[in-house]
């Protein structure tokens, strides 16, 4: 396969550009991930990672795995590209109409699902994890506190639709602030209601949390408002679903649902197995759902970070080239996102891997969350870690598809990820005896084979994703990022031997690992001469050529 290359000044400028804007999407990812780490440490301090917090985290999960699969996961990848073009080829007053058309659509149809959920919440707990009834009153806390956050999903779906808008008007940094504002309100009022409140009025501090979360889905909405509004879309309540935009958005839409939702199924099997995890004795645990759900959460860092942040930034530049038949640009634009995405969630799937037990120790350890808990997190942090590049480029490439107004293929994928996850799964769990670091070992199988079916279906649909180039920077960033693991555990050996395994020890480590890593992987790098690295320097360097003069940061 021979790559078709744009112009290089061009190419390179857009690809600047696009490497600029998905930078502003990861400095806002990375305040949300911190704030949001911030709240699971909180999280974890107060309740641990025993009954309570697994009551909540699966009451908190049902409503998000209803907002992957409706809102933010199918919504998203079929308004994106249909509003883009309206916006381009339209005009702003038709894709101000669209929104409006939507929005009014999303309040209609999500909440209804919002009253069904909270109706069949116990059903829906009993789907999700039957081995939560085994224990004495932690079933009806999940139906509890699943009641309490279910209309959380209408108001993230609005917030997910707002986020389209300003995206698809080259606004990244407001929409990708919305989750810290959501981390931050989450956290505020989880705690003013639940150890304030809620003991003058009779309901616990686990049911303040859900409350505030309710509270925070609503700041992440309400905090997009005025950006939507200085760009011309003010919410005006419309109806007609013979509309030819809502149409072919529902039409994408349909596949995208079955395709989320054997993802949710996969969630699905995977929680089912966690909650019914035994011990020697044959006894249901308490701990595999906190487990897998802290270290998820965990890795949602890097994910945010490079993932989501190029996906937000790729999907409307992919979607205009697209409108216009450009599939020279289409195909430059994807190649160079992928590349980007190796260099980024490569040595970052090392570095989770190789000082795992340091990190989560760092975060979490302490008050009701032991040495114990940290090490059974780092186990499934390290599992997950596997398919971080898989999880990232799946995020690329199936929007990407939604673009080219596709929606079939990446559902016919995630369905086939089903038998794959389930097989894994049952495999690890009942058969190998790996616990739920089986179960997180099996995620990270589905992401590799969801990514690399997809990646090939492209490449074959399109002509070709500068494939060689891709290949070669691929291999040149496995080899750095293995000699950068090496440097990390050699350093984290050598830490651990002089000051041993306490948690001031754990932020040592992490002080002197940590930058000797990215120094290595970096040098590395730059001897290969690797091409994504120069761009993402060049795309760091030009604003602050442009602010400070170019003799200023020559040393870059």
């Amino acid at each position: 396969m021979m790559p078709v290359e744009p112009g290089a000044k061009s190419g390179d400028s857009k690809h600047e550009s696009l490497v600029r804007s998905a930078g502003v999407v990861s400095a806002s990812v990375f305040l949300s991930r911190i704030t949001g780490l911030v709240r699971e440490i909180v999280m974890a301090r107060l309740f641990g990672a025993g009954q309570v917090y697994d009551a909540f985290l699966l009451g908190f999960r049902i409503p998000n795995l209803t907002r992957d699969l409706f809102a933010e996961g199918a919504l998203s990848s079929a308004f994106v590209p249909t509003f883009t073009k309206y916006l381009s080829t339209k005009g702003r007053k038709e894709a101000a109409e669209l929104s409006s058309l939507v929005a009014t659509a999303l309040i209609l149809v999500v909440g209804i699902l919002c009253m069904l959920g909270i109706v069949f919440s116990p059903q829906l707990v009993e789907l999700l994890a039957p081995g939560f009834a085994a224990i004495p009153g932690k079933f009806a806390l999940a139906v509890r506190l699943t009641r309490l956050m279910f209309p959380f999903l209408l108001l993230v779906a609005l917030a997910a639709q707002a986020m389209g808008v300003l995206n698809a008007c080259n606004q990244f940094g407001i929409p990708a602030l919305s989750s810290t504002f959501f981390n931050i309100g989450s956290l505020g009022f989880g705690l003013a209601l639940g150890f304030l409140v809620g003991p003058r009025i009779g309901f616990a501090p686990i049911e303040g949390m859900a409350y505030g979360v309710v509270l925070g889905g609503a700041w992440q909405l309400f905090w997009q408002v005025p950006s939507l509004i200085r760009f011309g879309f003010v919410f005006r309540p419309r109806m007609n679903f013979a509309h030819p935009g809502l149409r072919n958005i529902f039409e994408l839409m349909a596949p995208a649902i079955v395709g989320n939702a054997s993802v949710q199924v996969n969630v699905m099997v995977n929680t089912n197995f966690a909650s019914s995890i035994t011990d020697a004795a044959g006894h249901v645990i308490n701990g595999p759902v906190s487990w897998l759900g802290y270290a998820f959460r965990f890795m949602q860092l890097p994910l945010g970070l490079f993932g989501v942040a190029i996906a937000s930034a790729t999907l409307p530049s992919v979607s205009r080239s697209a409108a216009a038949g450009n599939l020279d640009e289409f195909r430059h634009t994807l190649a160079r996102s992928l590349g980007i995405i190796f260099l980024l969630t490569i040595p970052s799937s090392v570095g989770l891997s190789v000082l795992g037990d340091s990190m989560i120790a760092a975060v979490y350890q302490g008050g009701k969350f032991r040495a114990y808990d940290t090490h059974q997190t780092a186990l499934a942090l390290s599992c997950y870690a596997i398919g971080l590049v898989g999880y990232a480029a799946v995020k690329v490439l199936a929007p990407a598809f939604y673009a080219l107004d596709d929606a079939r293929t990446p559902m016919f994928v995630s369905l086939g990820s089903i038998l794959i996850n389930y097989t894994a799964a049952s495999s690890m769990v009942k058969f190998a005896g790996l616990g739920h670091a089986g179960l997180a070992l099996s995620t990270s199988l589905v992401a590799l084979f969801s990514s690399t079916v997809l990646f090939e279906v492209l490449r074959r649909r399109i002509g070709g994703i500068e494939g060689r180039r891709l290949f070669a920077s691929f291999s040149q960033i496995v080899v750095a990022a293995g000699v950068m693991g090496v440097a990390c555990a050699l350093s984290s050996r050598a830490v651990e031997h002089w000051l041993g395994l306490s948690r001031l020890a754990r932020v040592a480590d992490l002080a002197i690992s940590v930058p000797l890593g990215l120094v290595v992987f970096y040098i590395t790098c730059k001897m290969f001469g690797l091409p994504e690295m120069d761009s993402a320097r060049r795309a760091l360097i030009a604003p602050l050529t442009r602010r400070f003069g170019p003799a200023r940061v020559k040393i870059l």
